[in-house]
């Protein structure tokens, strides 16, 4: 059975030990609370925000009831609403025209990034082309070296028959392994 404490809350089993207030004094200190806090339950998920939103401006009206300027009659309080209009109509177009901007970088940077790789293809392609002709190079090497190996070869045999042929002609020509006669 489960003993309550003095300073649990009613409803709420088993409370916490309060925490002493610390108070941070300088930037590097409270970083480093925070860091405690986090890890004093690790299991628990860290708050991450999520990014802020674009500002957008609010869209203008379709139908404008109050036309006016910033003379032509106008009272001294109509002058604020004008200037208000003006300001909000302003950052509107400065909005329009960062939009433009941007998208107008971006379709720089894909063509950019469309032509480097036609260039990198194109280089690839040249030094590609230039391996394919060195090794058809090395490989015609290769056969005629082995074709003018086997053309010495018979060459060579030929030559051997023939040079085998005189050898025996010259070997029958010459003193016989017996002699007769002198005894």
């Amino acid at each position: 059975m489960a003993v309550p404490q003095k300073d649990a809350k009613p409803g709420k089993p088993g409370g916490k030990e309060p925490q002493p207030l610390i108070i941070a004094k300088s930037p590097a200190e409270e970083q480093r609370l925070k860091l405690e806090r986090l890890m004093r339950n690790p299991d628990k998920p860290a708050p991450i925000p999520e990014r802020p939103k674009e500002w957008n401006p609010r869209a203008p009206p379709e139908f404008v009831r109050d036309v006016m300027g910033s003379s032509a009659g106008a009272g001294s309080g109509e002058f604020h609403v004008y200037r208000h209009l003006r300001r909000r109509e302003y950052q509107r177009q400065d909005f329009l025209d960062r939009l433009s901007e941007k998208q107008n970088m971006d379709e720089e940077y894909l063509k950019k990034i469309e032509e480097n790789q036609k260039a990198a293809e194109a280089r690839t392609a040249k030094r590609r082309k230039k391996r394919e002709k060195l090794k058809l190079k090395k490989q015609m090497a290769k056969k005629a070296k082995v074709e003018s190996k086997k053309e010495s070869d018979k060459e060579e045999s030929s030559t051997s028959d023939n040079d085998s042929e005189e050898q025996e002609a010259e070997d029958d020509a010459e003193v016989p392994s017996f002699v007769m006669g002198k005894r």
